[in-house]
């Protein structure tokens, strides 16, 4: 095999494992701060919803930080899904990032229950809803709201400053400050599927988490498109 060939392989394998290493950050390090507050501030508190949205977005920003120069940093197959319309990614490096953040959300969801050694304790994680409706109007919103500022930032920073991760974990942050008490607030398929998994609550309305988000990364590229963002800004 040429070296060129070899060095262009490597590159893509790189891109891959740093979404799977990204999206582990995510789901572990977010979830087990649900856990945390479980068992500090219990259920249902304002202060358990305040932690839990900043234990994502810090997780996020930690993700981004680590290996967002070497893909990207989707960590979210909403957010792959975005790119892929809007051209800033091919389909078969999508399919590897699809693969590799579910794989890193199984993982991550995993290292959860090594800590924890309890499967309870990973189902705890999972995200859920009351009201089936309420949760895919939200998902959809949230998702969309959170994958426009993706896109919007992403671009905007190649012309001026590098914002990016910070607007996106704080974002994340507000998402989940919004919908928490309501869907759950997962806006990405992956951060609900290992939990999911791991936990054993496969069955428990996952599949609304998994298409929902989705629906938004689409109405998300819609907003893009309507309000684009130049590639540089005048002074």
């Amino acid at each position: 095999m040429p070296e060129s060939t070899q060095k262009e392989t490597a590159v893509v394998i790189n891109k891959y494992l740093a979404e799977l290493m990204g999206t582990l950050i995510l789901v572990g390090l977010g979830t087990m701060g649900i856990l945390a507050t479980l068992a500090t501030a219990g259920g249902g508190s304002t202060a358990q919803v305040i932690a839990i949205a900043f234990a994502f977005g810090l997780a996020l920003l930690a993700g981004i930080w680590a290996v967002g120069h070497v893909s990207g940093a989707h960590f979210n197959p909403a957010v792959t899904l975005a790119m892929l319309l809007d051209g800033r990614i091919s389909m078969a490096d999508a399919i590897g990032y699809w693969i590799a953040q579910f794989a890193g959300a199984t993982v991550g969801s995993l290292l959860v229950l090594g800590v924890s050694g309890d499967r309870a304790d990973v189902a705890a994680t999972a995200t859920t809803y009351s009201e089936l409706s309420t949760a895919i109007i939200v998902e959809i919103a949230l998702t969309a709201v959170f994958v426009w500022v993706i896109m919007a930032t992403t671009r905007f920073s190649r012309a001026r400053g590098n914002h990016a991760p910070a607007a996106i974990a704080l974002t994340l942050v507000g998402v989940h400050l919004a919908g928490i008490p309501f869907s759950g607030s997962s806006v990405n398929p992956a951060r609900s599927f290992g939990p999911a998994v791991v936990g054993g609550e496969i069955g428990s309305g996952l599949w609304v988490y998994l298409y929902a988000p989705l629906i938004g990364a689409v109405v998300a590229f819609a907003l893009y498109r309507l309000f684009p963002v130049p590639d540089r800004v005048e002074d």
